[in-house]
């Protein structure tokens, strides 16, 4: 755990020389808010002693969680925030800014695990999210870099077009949703709309990127409106139970919270203080590439698309183009070395489960080069000061062990709740669990959360996980 830096009221820094700690390499969203002071807010200097809720993490999870409780008919009269580093640092604050949901692509891995009709309602709870999201962004006029159109996904080997047909063949076969996708089976067309030599065959549809951190800054913002108490850099080192009946003390190293009420949303890191979600819920690092295009790709010839570009081994690029601001070219996903960067972090243990210092990863960067330079016609070899693979960075995303997350109470333990195990698919998820675990802890039943019956944490299903010898995370 850190250690802390001095206390401040809620107009101050935390400090202007409190260093970062090992672990928090900046992404590009951190990079380019150095100077907003929700990194660090504190909504009062003395840590307070009770609180109705506490909220374990400021993703957009947290954030969501919040904003939800405290615009309800009976919303709680406090809500403690906590954040161990800076405001959305996390999952949220690292990923490649896309909100792309599945359309069909999991249709078979997850019937398989849940069932013909929990598969469908998986895919079709992504589409929702993902309207709910454009729908808040756009009601709201949030300035987050909003982007609506069309995404790739590019299948660019035969073996990978037959297979990902045969899931799509099989997905309209159950009923599945498909008159808005657009399906180019030509490998001729499939190369010039993608503009990718190697492309096979692809599906188009719409979906999102936006500047994620900027989402959850005028979330938490909004909150802190209605009353929300935030403390970033005040990690929590323990939740127990209290001596008081119906309480938890939440303890940290500036003091301990005694509430009734603990939601963890912290994601990959749930198990630090959930023992039971251990092998559950598996921290595993991922990189993102930030890539200045060459001028053969800016201006009028800028990419026009998001993609996932569908590889060999189930490895994949997930591309954002951000043609909505810098043009910047961020990669993500899990691209064919990823499993390099799996090999160098299992060296120590540690690595796994909390290092994000990690940049600008050789051969991940590597692979990203390769398909640009390679594939992308027109791309080209030679860069320009100020163009080409700059920066990548590392973030640590919370696997699930049946490949969907887990929300509701955390059996056993009255009182306290969780939202996480987002798979690194949270941006197509959260608008829609994070809504639907406020209907919970207000005193809903399940099918008020109108989340697929699979997502619920039930000790059963724990129990059936951690029961299982191997670790299932087919979903990227």
């Amino acid at each position: 755990m850190t250690s802390e830096p001095p206390s401040t009221g809620p107009d101050t820094p935390a400090s202007t020389e409190w260093p970062l700690p090992e672990g928090s390499s900046l992404s590009l969203w951190l990079q380019c808010v150095r100077a907003n002071p929700l990194l660090d807010y504190r909504s009062v200097e003395t840590l307070p002693t009770e609180a109705d809720v506490v909220i374990i993490g400021s993703g957009i999870s947290g954030a969501l969680v919040a904003f939800e409780l405290l615009k309800s008919a009976n919303p709680p009269s406090s809500i403690m925030m906590l954040e161990a580093r800076e405001l959305c640092s996390g999952a949220t604050g690292r990923n490649a800014g896309h909100c792309k949901p599945d359309q069909w692509r999991g249709f078979r891995k997850y019937k398989s695990v849940f069932g013909e009709q929990q598969a469908l309602k998986i895919l079709a709870n992504e589409q929702e999210t993902w309207e709910r999201l454009v729908a808040f962004i756009r009601e709201e006029k949030v300035d987050c870099d909003l982007w609506v159109g069309d995404t790739l996904d590019v299948a660019v080997t035969t073996e990978v077009a037959e297979d990902m047909a045969s899931v799509w063949e099989s997905y309209k076969a159950a009923g599945g949703k498909v008159d808005h996708v657009k399906y180019v089976a030509d490998k001729e067309e499939a190369v010039k709309i993608s503009r990718l030599k190697s492309a096979v065959s692809l599906w188009a549809w719409n979906a999102s990127t936006l500047y994620p951190w900027k989402l959850v800054a005028y979330v938490i913002q909004k909150t802190l409106d209605l009353g929300l108490h935030l403390q970033t850099w005040t990690p929590a080192t323990s939740v127990t139970a209290s001596r008081k009946s119906g309480q938890w003390e939440v303890k940290t190293e500036r003091g301990t919270i005694t509430t009734p009420m603990v939601v963890h949303a912290t994601n990959a890191y749930a198990s630090a203080l959930l023992p039971e979600f251990k092998g559950i819920i598996r921290p595993t690092p991922h990189m993102c590439d930030k890539v200045v295009p060459p001028r053969s790709f800016s201006g009028s010839h800028a990419l026009q698309n998001s993609y996932g570009v569908l590889c060999s081994g189930g490895s994949l690029y997930s591309i954002n183009p951000r043609t909505t601001s810098d043009g910047i070219v961020l990669f993500g996903g899990s691209n064919p070395n990823q499993g390099e960067l799996f090999k160098y972090v299992d060296e120590d243990p540690e690595r796994r489960s909390t290092d994000d210092s990690l940049s600008n990863f050789a051969p991940v960067t590597q692979a990203v080069i390769e398909l640009t330079q390679k594939d992308f016609i027109g791309w080209g070899t030679k860069t320009a000061p100020g163009q080409g693979y700059e920066y990548s960075w590392s973030g640590i995303i919370g696997r699930s062990a049946d490949g969907v997350p887990y929300v509701g109470a955390v059996p056993g333990k009255p009182g306290q709740w969780i939202i996480g195990g987002h798979n690194g698919h949270g941006m197509a998820r959260i608008f829609t669990a994070a809504p639907g675990l406020v209907k919970l802890i207000q005193g809903g039943i399940w099918s008020d959360t109108g989340l697929p019956e699979c997502f619920e944490v039930t000790a059963e299903r724990l129990a059936r996980l951690h029961a299982q010898s191997n670790f299932n995370i087919p979903f990227v």
